[in-house]
C-alpha cells in the first residue's frame, strides 16, 4: 500500500453522496417481505425488481447498498490493521443492546435500537481493552469472551422479550438472522445518515487513518493521534454494525466487513484503490443478494447478500491477476518450463564442453547420459528446444544428433555464465568454499537479471574462470557463436560431476 494519490477517495466521497441523495428521496412506504408474492415466472420476478416498483424492492436495494458502502470502507482498514475479529466481536457484542433499546418503550424505534446497541458495543469494545491491559490473556481470547458473554446475555434478552404478551409480533428475533425486507424509512435514513458520516470522516482524515494503520510507531513519531484514531475507527465501526444488523443479522453482519475488503485486497496494492473496490464490492454483493431473493419466496436476504459476497470472492481468489490461484499456478508451472529448458540447454554446453568444444553437433545418447534420464525423455526434451527455436537436428544424422541455433547458443551461455559468477561471487564476496556454491548457484541462474550480471561481472573485475577453473562465456564468446575465447584445459578431466 502506499500513500501516492490520496485524493482518489474523493470519488468514494461522491458515490457515497449521489447514493445518499437518491435514499433520501425514495417513497414513504412500509416494507413487506420481498419474497411475498404470487406464484410467477423467474423472468417475471426479475423483470419486476428491475423496475423498482415495490417499496419493499427499493428499501432493501438501497438499505444494500448504504451497507455495503460503510462495510468495504471501514472493512479494509480493518484487514490491513489485523482487526478482522474485533468485527465479529462487536457484533455479537451489541445484541444486549438491541433487546434494551427494545425495551425502553417495547417498539422496534430504530434510534431506540441504534443508541442502545451503540452504548453496549462501546462498552464491549471497553471490557476487551480492560482484559488486555490488567491481565496477561491475549487479544483474541478476550475477543472470544466478549464475543460469547455479550452474545449469551443478549439471547436471554431476547428470550425475555419473547415471553411479553405482543413479544411475538415484535419482530425483535429478526436482529439474530437479519431480514433485508423489514427496513422501514426511518431505517434507510439512518443507514443513510451513518454511511454519509464514515465516507465523509475518512476523506477528511485520510492521511492520518492511512499511516496509523501501517506503521503505528512512525504515525506517532509525525504527531498522529494514533490512539483517538484507534477508538474512532472503533467507533464507526460500531456504527455500522449497529445499523447493518436489520439487514445481515448479529451472526453475518462479520462477513460483510471482511469478505469485500479481502476480495479488494486481492486485487490491488494502494489502499485508495482498495476502498473503492471494497465498497464496490459491497454494493455488489447487496445487490446480488436482494436480487436473487426476490427471485423465490421468503427466501433470506441477509445469507443471500453474504453468499454473492463468497461468490465475488471465490472468483477473485481463483482468477485475481496477481494474487489469484489459477495465475499463481500458471505463472510457477511457465517458471518451472523454462527452468527445465534452462537445465537441458546448461547441458547441452556441459557435452561441448566436455568435448573441448571440437564439434557443434551433440548426439543424443550423450545429452541423455549427461541428464541422467531416458532417451524416450530426452527426446522430449529435445522436441520442446526445437519447438522454441533453440535447437536444431543435424543434417548429418536427423532425429539422432542437435545443434545449437544462435538463439539457443545465446541462451545456454547466459545460463552457464550465471552459474559460475554466482559460484565466483560466493567464494569471493561471502567466503564460501568452491565445493560448497554449487547448489546455490543452480538455483539463482535462473532468475539473475542482466543489470545484476553486469553488476557482478564489474565488481570481479571480468573475470575469465570460475572457483573450478573452468571458463565464464564472455559477450564476445555468445556474439560469435563458438567456443569460449579462454581455453577449457583439460575440460574432459575436470568437469566431471562438478557443474
Amino acid at each position: 500500500m502506499s500513500a501516492a494519490n490520496m485524493s482518489k477517495p474523493r470519488l468514494c466521497l461522491l458515490l457515497c453522496a449521489t447514493v445518499g441523495t437518491l435514499l433520501l428521496l425514495s417513497a414513504v412506504a412500509e416494507a413487506a417481505k420481498i419474497g411475498e408474492v404470487t406464484d410467477t415466472e423467474w423472468k417475471e420476478q426479475a423483470v419486476r425488481f428491475w423496475r423498482f416498483q415495490d417499496p419493499a424492492v427499493r428499501y432493501a436495494l438501497w438499505g444494500s447498498v448504504a451497507m455495503g458502502i460503510s462495510c468495504g470502507l471501514l472493512g479494509s482498514f480493518l484487514l490491513v490493521r489485523k482487526l478482522a475479529l474485533i468485527g465479529d466481536a462487536l457484533s455479537h457484542a451489541v445484541l444486549p443492546g438491541v433487546a434494551l433499546g427494545f425495551l425502553w418503550n417495547l417498539s422496534k424505534d430504530p434510534l431506540a435500537i441504534f443508541i442502545g446497541a451503540t452504548a453496549v458495543g462501546l462498552l464491549g469494545m471497553v471490557c476487551i481493552h480492560f482484559i488486555q491491559q490488567t491481565t496477561h490473556i491475549k487479544e483474541d481470547s478476550a475477543f472470544g469472551m466478549v464475543l460469547a458473554g455479550f452474545y449469551a446475555v443478549g439471547i436471554c434478552l431476547l428470550t425475555m422479550i419473547q415471553r411479553l404478551p405482543t413479544g411475538n409480533k415484535s419482530g425483535i428475533d429478526k436482529f439474530l438472522f437479519g431480514q433485508m425486507a423489514a427496513l422501514g424509512q426511518s431505517d434507510i435514513i439512518l443507514m443513510t445518515c451513518v454511511m454519509l458520516g464514515i465516507a465523509l470522516i475518512l476523506f477528511v482524515g485520510y492521511k492520518e487513518f492511512l499511516i496509523s494503520s501501517f506503521d503505528w510507531g512512525f504515525a506517532s513519531s509525525l504527531g498522529v493521534p494514533v490512539r483517538s484514531i484507534h477508538y474512532l475507527l472503533l467507533l464507526l465501526l460500531t456504527f455500522t454494525v449497529v445499523v447493518s444488523l436489520q439487514a445481515t443479522g448479529v451472526v453475518l453482519v462479520s462477513a460483510m466487513l471482511i469478505i469485500p475488503a479481502a476480495t479488494a485486497y486481492l486485487l490491488t496494492d494502494r489502499m485508495h484503490h482498495m476502498l473503492l473496490l471494497a465498497a464496490a464490492f459491497g454494493v455488489a454483493s447487496g445487490v446480488m443478494g436482494t436480487f436473487f431473493s426476490f427471485l423465490g419466496n421468503d427466501l433470506p436476504t441477509g445469507p443471500f447478500i453474504v453468499v454473492g459476497a463468497a461468490s465475488v470472492f471465490t472468483f477473485s481468489f481463483c482468477f485475481a491477476p496477481r494474487y489469484g490461484w489459477f495465475p499463481r499456478w500458471r505463472r510457477r508451472w511457465h517458471t518451472a518450463q523454462r527452468i527445465r529448458i534452462e537445465n537441458t540447454l546448461k547441458a547441452f554446453y556441459h557435452v561441448m564442453e566436455a568435448h573441448t568444444f571440437q564439434s557443434d553437433t551433440i548426439r543424443l545418447t550423450d545429452l541423455a547420459a549427461r541428464l541422467r534420464q531416458s532417451m524416450a525423455a530426452t527426446q522430449r526434451e529435445v522436441a520442446a528446444l526445437k519447438a522454441r527455436n533453440l535447437i536444431t537436428y543435424s543434417t548429418v544424422a536427423q532425429k539422432q544428433s542437435v545443434v545449437f541455433t544462435p538463439k539457443g547458443w545465446l541462451r545456454a551461455c547466459q545460463i552457464v555464465r550465471n552459474h559460475r559468477l554466482w559460484e565466483l561471487y560466493l567464494t569471493h564476496a561471502a567466503h564460501y568454499k568452491a565445493d560448497h556454491v554449487h547448489d546455490d548457484a543452480e538455483q539463482i541462474e535462473h532468475i539473475l537479471g542482466e543489470k545484476t550480471v553486469r553488476a557482478l561481472e564489474r565488481r570481479l573485475n571480468y573475470p575469465q574462470r570460475d572457483p573450478h577453473g573452468k571458463p565464464i562465456p564472455s559477450q564476445k564468446d555468445m556474439e560469435r557463436f563458438g567456443p569460449p575465447s579462454v581455453p577449457a584445459d583439460s575440460a574432459a578431466g575436470y568437469y566431471k560431476g562438478v557443474s
